[in-house]
């Protein structure tokens, strides 16, 4: 299935004030902008991205973006809502099968929104996320600065939609197309509503907050300003007939890690480094190798499994910074694939992943190669 996403960026988020458009505001370092499109980029159903910008910025558009795992355009917005959607759809490849589209407002999105949203998206035609509503509703009678309460509203039949929303290619481009002629819609489900389509709902998240206020933005940055730092450590030892894996990426050597599950070094000490940072125990309790469930199990799988623990505390991953030691074969042509598909996991970009192939200097079974070993140390920040 091929996924693409559009993130909307076109308007300049007035609610929040200021010179500076909402979207490229910094939060953590980094603008709300770039996070919005690294929290698609890092997905790994995700193959290409649309950015859809104010006019005004299409000629630094992409450097306001900046560099991204999969293929990006950047594309002009127009008016409204639904004409940014329009234009960013028509950039969207024609191969295509499921089209996400995500308010650039919502930096903070989880993974598994995003898993969820791709799957019902495929099988129902359009899928929105959403929360519901925990607080009582009233419907009020406004006159002025006087409000009166008319009713209260049941609130079991009420949710607070989300994005990414996705929807199947020809569901969005009847959508788009009536979009035209509609009255100005606030999202894309909507238009499929109008047009008498069904929108299946799927679980939101509560952190996959959307900046709208000034408070908004302070909140964000107070929430980033939470740190917490962890480290991780995995060996195994070396023997024939074994893949060597490190992320994912199978290195070719005549030799591999003798494991439980495939002994991918690299990803066991960055699943003691989140879940340790986190405060959510370590591998060993959370993968036993007495389960045989976790019998050949890829270490990228176990770290995403981890993440999820890590997420449902409220921590999400700054950046990580990886050692492996082995004394042969040399990962220096392998690095940049291993940075890419921990950076897809880990949901973050490219850049504030780092791992470093180190030897032993031939002192002890490490060095005299007949081990491999891996120190990992993160750095979790708390999802808004």
């Amino acid at each position: 299935m091929y996924v693409a996403a559009i993130v909307v960026a076109g308007g300049r988020g007035a609610r929040v004030g200021g010179a500076v458009p909402k979207q490229l505001l910094k939060i953590g370092g980094e603008s709300i902008l770039r996070r919005s499109v690294r929290a698609c980029d890092a997905h790994p159903q995700v193959s290409e991205l649309v950015v859809v910008v104010p006019e005004d910025l299409l000629a630094t558009g992409a450097a306001l973006v900046g560099d991204t795992r999969v293929p990006c355009r950047v594309v002009a917005g127009g008016a409204r809502r639904q004409d940014s959607v329009r234009a960013g759809f028509e950039a969207v490849s024609a191969q295509a099968d499921v089209v996400l589209v995500h308010d650039a407002a919502r930096p903070f999105v989880p993974r598994e929104v995003v898993d969820r949203v791709i799957a019902a998206a495929a099988s129902a035609g359009a899928a929105v996320p959403a929360i519901p509503v925990a607080d009582t509703v009233k419907r009020a009678a406004v006159s002025g600065d006087a409000r009166v309460v008319l009713k209260t509203v049941p609130r079991d039949e009420l949710w607070l939609a989300q994005t990414p929303q996705g929807f199947r290619r020809d569901v969005l481009a009847r959508a788009v197309a009536d979009g035209q002629s509609a009255a100005e819609a606030t999202d894309e489900a909507r238009l499929v509503e109008l047009a008498g389509g069904t929108v299946a709902i799927v679980d939101g998240d509560r952190r996959n907050v959307k900046i709208t206020t000034s408070d908004d933005v302070t909140e964000a940055r107070q929430r980033m300003t939470s740190m917490r730092a962890g480290t991780g450590y995995d060996l195994h030892q070396l023997v024939s007939g074994r893949p060597l894996v490190l992320a994912g990426v199978e290195v070719p050597s005549p030799r591999g890690p003798l494991g439980h599950s495939d002994g991918d070094v690299v990803c066991h000490a960055l699943t003691d480094a989140v879940l340790g940072a986190s405060g959510a125990g370590d591998i060993g309790q959370m993968f036993p190798n007495t389960d045989p469930q976790w019998k050949n199990a890829p270490g990228l799988d176990l770290l995403a499994r981890a993440l999820s623990a890590v997420h449902a505390r409220g921590w999400v991953v700054v950046n990580a910074d990886v050692t492996v030691i082995l004394e042969t074969p040399k990962l220096a042509p392998h690095l940049t694939r291993i940075r890419e598909a921990l950076a897809a996991v880990l949901g973050v970009g490219v850049d504030a992943v780092t791992v470093k192939g180190k030897t032993n200097e031939g002192v002890d079974a490490v060095g005299r190669g007949e081990a491999i070993a891996s120190h990992a140390v993160v750095l979790l920040g708390a999802g808004a």
